[in-house]
């Protein structure tokens, strides 16, 4: 993905800065946007396929491996909490540059830790820069752009999200496989650096101006956000739910197919990812949809297919081509909800798109976290059928939800 990011960068750069409020957002821009961020959610998803390696090294018992999953999205709620907001606050790009720094160093401590607590430290680390990284650049992506196009930048970025978490899956199995799971967390270091160089030389700054409050005022300013804004509770609410269905699936799947009768290796199973990237694309749509006013309609059709989603994944012990199947359904249907989700909590208030994606992926990280802990256990306790079971039921409460507070959402988000 880094080869991507070395487009015309002073290009990319100079309109931003020159262009007025008005003007159509570059795309050279968008997608150095949509790329880094790719790059930098990688890094939260690279353990997934590897927990029975990671198990084997440490002795970790299988049915709580899980917790390598659960460390790196404590991580992620704490910058959710208390660093995602400072985007608001302080000078974004020596925050993005800053966090990057000290996402290189916890990745070199992943890759040498010693013993299981290390570890879980070291991927808590990476959650919270990680999830800093990423979420800052959508923040500072929205912030760019105008409110007509909001929902097709929100898109676009978002889509080097998805498309990122999908080949981190892919690139972490094909690594293990030819040296060890640990230097998976070498070659993301190095890619880390690439990065850093590029974003400390292109990144223009934000249009709108930093906040005028303190740092204690802006962290209290989140729960007001999150106690009064009808949009994000439902939309977070709704996030939760189909977030922690897709933790329950990608936590869960290496164990099945690496399991007898396909016995896939890392790299095979890390490759399921990819089938992944047709679905991640076309949801990338779903923010034109939304622009026009057609979000909540979008996001009905989207949580049905999660739901069907369901039936050939149930099939995954017998054959792989359903598998694929229902990852193309779970991955269009899952990621055209989050797309609809942030422009319509992006179009509340410009002046804090920083707390906002902070708040609302506070809910993402709850619903990944108890996600990929219920995996793991439920497969011990129930197998496979057991997991597509548990996942089933996420994804109807997410879709019940939605239909239960369509009446609650302002008019003009619909």
């Amino acid at each position: 993905m880094a080869a991507e990011c070395p487009q015309p960068l002073a290009a990319a750069a100079s309109p931003a800065r020159d262009s007025a409020p008005g003007e159509r957002l570059p795309a050279a821009l968008v997608r150095l946007l949509a790329v880094c961020c790719g790059v930098s959610v990688a890094n939260v998803y690279y353990a997934q396929p590897l927990l029975d390696a990671v198990a084997r090294d440490f002795g970790i018992h299988p049915m709580a491996v899980g917790g390598v999953i659960t460390a790196t999205q404590v991580g992620c709620a704490i910058a959710l909490l208390f660093v995602v907001a400072l985007g608001d606050r302080v000078n974004r790009k020596r925050l993005l540059c800053g966090q990057l720094a000290l996402l290189a160093l916890a990745l070199l401590g992943v890759a040498s830790a010693p013993t299981p607590l290390w570890l879980l430290a070291g991927m808590g680390a990476i959650g919270l820069l990680g999830t800093a990284m990423t979420q800052g650049l959508i923040a500072y992506a929205a912030t760019l752009a105008r409110p007509a196009e909001r929902g097709r930048v929100v898109g676009a970025v978002q889509g080097g999200v998805v498309i990122g978490l999908l080949l981190a899956r892919t690139l972490a199995g094909a690594v293990t496989d030819l040296a060890g799971w640990r230097a998976v967390y070498v070659t993301s270091c190095v890619l880390s650096v690439v990065m850093l160089a590029l974003l400390c030389k292109a990144l223009p700054p934000a249009r709108v101006p930093p906040a005028a409050m303190g740092y204690g005022a802006l962290l209290r300013s989140m729960f007001t956000l999150l106690a009064t804004e009808r949009v994000l509770q439902v939309r977070g609410t709704i996030g939760l739910l189909m977030f922690a269905a897709f933790s329950v699936f990608w936590s869960a799947l290496v164990l099945p197919l690496s399991a007898p009768p396909h016995a896939l290796s890392h790299t095979a199973i890390g490759a399921f990812g990819l089938v992944g990237v047709a679905g991640a694309l076309a949801a990338a749509r779903a923010g034109h949809l939304a622009d026009r006013g057609l979000g909540q309609r979008t996001t009905g059709i989207a949580l049905a297919c999660l739901l069907v989603s369901w039936v050939p994944i149930a099939c995954a012990v017998h054959t792989l081509w359903a598998l694929a199947l229902g990852i193309i359904l779970l991955d269009l249907g899952g990621q055209a909800v989050h797309v609809v989700n942030q422009s319509m909590i992006f179009s509340i208030r410009p002046e804090a798109h920083s707390r906002l994606v902070g708040c609302y992926m506070l809910f993402y990280a709850v619903g990944s976290g108890l996600g990929a802990m219920a995996s793991t256990v439920v497969y011990g306790l129930a197998g496979w059928p057991g997991v597509c079971a548990l996942g089933l039921g996420l994804s109807l409460a997410a879709l019940l939800f939605w239909a239960a507070t369509l009446r609650a959402m302002p008019a003009q988000r619909a």
